[in-house]
């Protein structure tokens, strides 16, 4: 469906030409409409929701209840497997503690990504040395894939979970999931995914995925900061013990005996985050408007347009694949001879926000010889123009900072 990207941007009071906002895999701009849900919602539903037994109440348990079932449609899942958490972080060290800390044992091998953002490593990192499990690394080729050796090094008859991503934050490569899930199932494994850079750029069966726990965050998908969701087969969230304790996630309390609340508000401890919750709904419906076909072509036609500049440019190294099928809206790169921080710094007089650093991924920049990099990513929102801007930014960097081009 074609449509008009300077209309599409109007959505956003945030976007204009004074600042081109390409840092989009830390975190998207927010439409009108979610800000107007959120604001509606505070304005005329809010109230404690569960156990007021008064109309307001049971309004705001109404909209928190059906943000549960939106967010299961988005990705093709249960109501009931859809926990509520405050990011992916959050989800994530849910899994660890409730899951790992109880199943893992000496022995038990949990094999991890090199790729893994710092929140899909540190928590299996902490359970291997809690529980003596073993941990492994699966490691990549400089291009983002796994290679048969490296796998089968990785993943064994002894791996109870494997911790990936399914788009690399630093790549933008898709990751095989669906096929490294089928080696650890066949183990009797578990797999969990980190979904932060795909659920909001791409279409998400859990089905099709073949992960068994599925974690992603509202705020990189045009949702309010402090929402975030957890997916997990109905079996394995009953089976698992509650992360928190507290109130709501409870049925009954004795002082000699616990009664925990059914899947998922058993993992939904102290008052909830209704309006988080709401506004993930009317960006989830925000993106159904425009639908996945247009939003997959804008990104992928920026990636492309932006990859094929940065390599017309002397000193500029692209971390990854060398083509734009293989980067999904995110490039991360290096500039001959200046820091990614000065890189960024020479952007933003430029008007054009990028990032630098590691990316929360020190790991793998450890594994490809990178201290740090730059990294410039693309949302549906975006413009060639503003893609132009940056390239032309980043053909005068070396230039500014004294070297020839």
């Amino acid at each position: 469906m074609n449509r008009d990207i300077y209309r599409v941007r109007e959505d956003f009071a945030i976007l204009n030409d004074e600042v081109a906002y390409l840092d989009n895999a830390a975190t998207t701009q927010k439409p009108a409409s979610v800000m107007a849900a959120v604001r509606r919602y505070y304005e005329t539903q809010n109230a404690n929701p569960f156990r007021g037994v008064y109309s307001l109440s049971e309004q705001a348990t109404a909209e928190y209840e059906r943000a549960r079932a939106c967010a299961a449609a988005f990705i093709g899942a249960k109501d009931n497997e859809i926990i509520f958490t405050r990011n992916a972080s959050e989800s994530l060290n849910l899994v660890a503690y409730s899951y790992g800390m109880n199943n893992l044992k000496p022995g038990d091998e949990i094999a991890v990504s090199i790729m893994e953002h710092h929140s899909n490593f540190l928590p299996w990192r902490m359970v291997a040395q809690k529980t003596g499990a073993v941990l492994k690394c699966l490691k990549c080729e400089p291009d983002g894939t796994f290679s048969d050796t490296a796998i089968a090094e990785a993943i064994t008859d002894k791996t109870k979970l494997l911790a990936i991503t399914c788009v690399s934050n630093v790549f933008g490569r898709v990751n095989p999931v669906r096929k490294l899930a089928n080696m650890v199932h066949e183990n009797g494994g578990i797999v969990v995914c980190d979904g932060a850079q795909s659920v909001p750029h791409m279409p998400t069966s859990v089905s099709e995925l073949g992960a068994d726990l599925l974690a992603f965050s509202g705020h990189k998908m045009l949702a309010p900061m402090g929402i975030g969701v957890l997916w997990g087969r109905y079996e394995l969230l009953n089976s698992m013990e509650p992360f928190m304790q507290g109130g709501e996630m409870i049925e009954t309390v004795h002082w000699d005996r616990v009664r925990y609340a059914e899947v998922p508000h058993k993992f939904e401890a102290g008052t909830v985050n209704v309006g988080g919750a709401v506004g993930l709904m009317a960006a989830i419906e925000y993106i159904n408007s425009l639908g996945f076909d247009f939003i997959m072509a804008q990104e992928r036609a920026l990636t492309e347009h932006t990859l094929k500049g940065m390599k017309s440019i002397n000193g500029v190294n692209v971390i990854g694949a060398e083509d734009a099928q293989h980067h999904e809206g995110i490039i991360a790169f290096t500039v001959d001879g200046v820091h990614p921080h000065d890189v960024s710094s020479i952007m933003n007089e430029a008007g054009v926000c990028i990032r630098a650093g590691h990316h929360c991924a020190q790991p793998l920049m450890d594994h490809l010889g990178v201290r740090s990099s730059s990294r410039v990513s693309f949302a549906f929102y975006n413009t060639v123009s503003e893609a132009d801007r940056f390239l032309n930014r980043l053909d005068t960097i070396r230039s500014l900072m004294g070297y020839g081009r």
